[in-house]
C-alpha cells in the first residue's frame, strides 16, 4: 500500500522527468553504436555463471526505462528477446517510444507504471534491468522486493544505485540549491537556474566546482543532466553497509559487482603484506567496505542478483575445458587486431598466440571444441582460462 508521502514523492519524481526527460541522448535512425555487456543476455549470463545461457529466447524488463536509451540497446543486443519497458513518467515514456521506433527497436512494449506496481505485468523475467532508479524511490526496499518477485528461476536482476562517498560534493550542492529555492522547490527550471548561477559565482578552486569540472561538466552542459544530478526531489546514496541491507531485503543471491577490478584489495594494499593479511581475515562485505573507504572515488554500485537455481561452471577441470565450445565475445571494439578494447572498453594487448587463438574461436565451426582449436592455434590451458575470465571468450559446456 502506497502512503500519502510516498505518492507525493513519486509524483514529484514524475514531474521532474516530465519536465526534463532523461537521459537526453539524441534520436538516431539506426541501431545505437557500441555495446554494454551488462545489457546483452549471453555476456551478462556468462559473467554470472561462467558459461553461455541455454537459450537467447528470453523475457527482459527495463524497470524505470526513462527515455529508452538502455531499452533500445536491450532490444538491439538481444534479437531473440521480448522486451518490456516501464516508467513512472508518461512524458519520458513518449520519448522512449519515439526513440525505439526510430532506431528500429520494434520488439518492445511500454507501460506507464511505477516499479511498485510491476506485478501488473504478467509473468516473470529472465533479465531485469534497473539502472539509476531505486535510489530515486521513496521506499527502495519495497521497490527491490517488487522487482525480485518478477525474476524467473535462474534469472538475473541487474541494478545500479548511487554511492555516497563519490557523490559527496553533489550532495552538498543539492542541499545548497534546495535551501536557496525555499518554497519554490519543485520548480525544476528554477532549480537549474539557481544551480547554474552558483557554479558561475563560486571560485574556481572551490572543491564542488573542481569536482564538477573533473567528473561531470561534460554531461552537465545539458539541463536534463544537470537537473537529474542537482535538483532531484528524491535521492538515497548508499555505502556498502546500507547497500547490503537493500540487497538482503531482495531475498535473492548476490552474484557480484559487475566492475570486479575496483573491488580488488591487491591493487590498493598489495604492497603492504601485513596489512593485506589482516584485510583477508575480514569477511567479504567488510573487505568491500574497506575498499570504498580507501578509494572513495566510486560514484555508483553496479551488480547482479539472481534467483536460484543458477548453474555455475567450474573451468578448473582440464577435460571439461577442452570439451567446451568457445565463442568470441561480440562486445569488442577495434577487433580484429592484437590491440583492442575489451567488454569494459579497456585497452588490451594480445600476444601472437592469444590473438591466433581468438581468431580461431571466431572462425570455428559449430562442432569444434577448444581441444580442436588448440591443434592449429596452440595455447596453454592457463591462458585459455585467462581469456575466459576476461570475458573475451564465452564457453558452452559439452552436453
Amino acid at each position: 500500500m502506497t502512503s500519502e508521502n510516498e505518492a507525493a514523492v513519486s509524483a514529484a519524481v514524475a514531474k521532474l522527468y516530465d519536465t526534463y526527460p532523461f537521459p537526453p541522448e539524441p534520436f538516431i535512425d539506426e541501431p545505437p553504436p557500441g555495446y554494454n555487456w551488462r545489457w546483452y543476455w549471453p555476456t551478462a549470463y556468462n559473467f554470472c555463471t561462467g558459461q553461455l545461457p541455454p537459450t537467447e529466447q528470453v523475457k527482459i524488463l527495463d524497470a524505470g526505462c526513462g527515455s529508452g536509451v538502455g531499452t533500445e540497446y536491450l532490444v538491439h543486443l538481444n534479437p531473440q528477446a521480448d522486451v518490456i519497458g516501464i516508467d513512472l513518467s508518461a512524458g519520458t515514456l513518449k520519448v522512449a517510444q519515439e526513440r525505439c521506433q526510430r532506431s528500429g527497436a520494434n520488439r518492445v512494449s511500454f507501460h506507464n507504471l511505477s516499479i511498485y506496481d510491476v506485478d501488473q505485468i504478467d509473468g516473470q523475467f529472465d533479465l531485469i534491468n534497473c539502472v539509476g532508479v531505486l535510489h530515486h524511490m521513496p521506499d527502495p526496499i519495497r521497490g527491490i522486493q517488487a522487482l525480485a518477485n518478477k525474476v524467473a528461476p535462474g534469472g538475473l536482476l541487474h541494478i545500479f544505485v548511487y554511492a555516497a562517498l563519490g557523490r559527496w560534493e553533489i550532495s552538498l550542492m543539492q542541499q545548497a540549491i534546495a535551501m536557496l529555492q525555499g518554497n519554490r522547490r519543485g520548480d525544476y527550471r528554477d532549480g537549474v537556474s539557481v544551480g547554474r548561477q552558483l557554479f558561475e559565482a563560486l571560485p574556481e578552486n572551490n572543491r564542488i566546482v573542481k569536482r564538477d569540472k573533473e567528473r561531470w561538466a561534460l554531461e552537465n552542459h545539458q539541463d536534463e543532466c544537470f537537473a537529474d544530478m542537482y535538483v532531484h526531489p528524491q535521492e538515497v546514496d548508499y555505502t556498502v553497509d546500507t547497500l547490503f541491507e537493500l540487497i538482503d531485503a531482495a531475498g535473492l543471491e548476490f552474484v557480484g559487482f559487475s566492475n570486479p577490478n575496483y573491488w580488488n584489495l591487491e591493487r590498493l594494499i598489495g604492497k603492504a603484506p601485513d596489512v593485506m593479511q589482516r584485510a583477508q581475515t575480514l569477511d567479504k562485505r567488510a573487505q568491500y567496505r574497506l575498499i570504498e573507504l580507501l578509494d572513495p572515488e566510486l560514484t555508483h554500485y553496479e551488480f547482479f542478483l539472481a534467483r536460484p537455481p543458477l548453474s555455475k561452471t567450474d573451468w578448473t577441470q582440464d577435460q571439461l575445458l577442452l570439451a567446451s565450445y568457445p565463442t568470441l565475445t561480440p562486445c569488442l571494439s577495434g577487433w580484429p587486431s592484437q590491440s583492442f578494447f575489451n567488454p569494459d572498453y579497456q585497452l588490451v594487448q594480445m600476444s601472437d598466440e592469444k590473438y591466433a587463438f581468438l581468431q580461431a574461436c571466431e572462425a570455428r565451426t559449430e562442432s569444434q571444441t577448444i581441444a580442436d582449436l588448440l591443434e592449429t592455434a596452440p595455447l596453454e590451458l592457463s591462458e585459455v582460462r585467462t581469456l575466459q575470465a576476461q570475458q573475451l571468450i564465452l564457453l558452452r559446456p559439452p552436453e
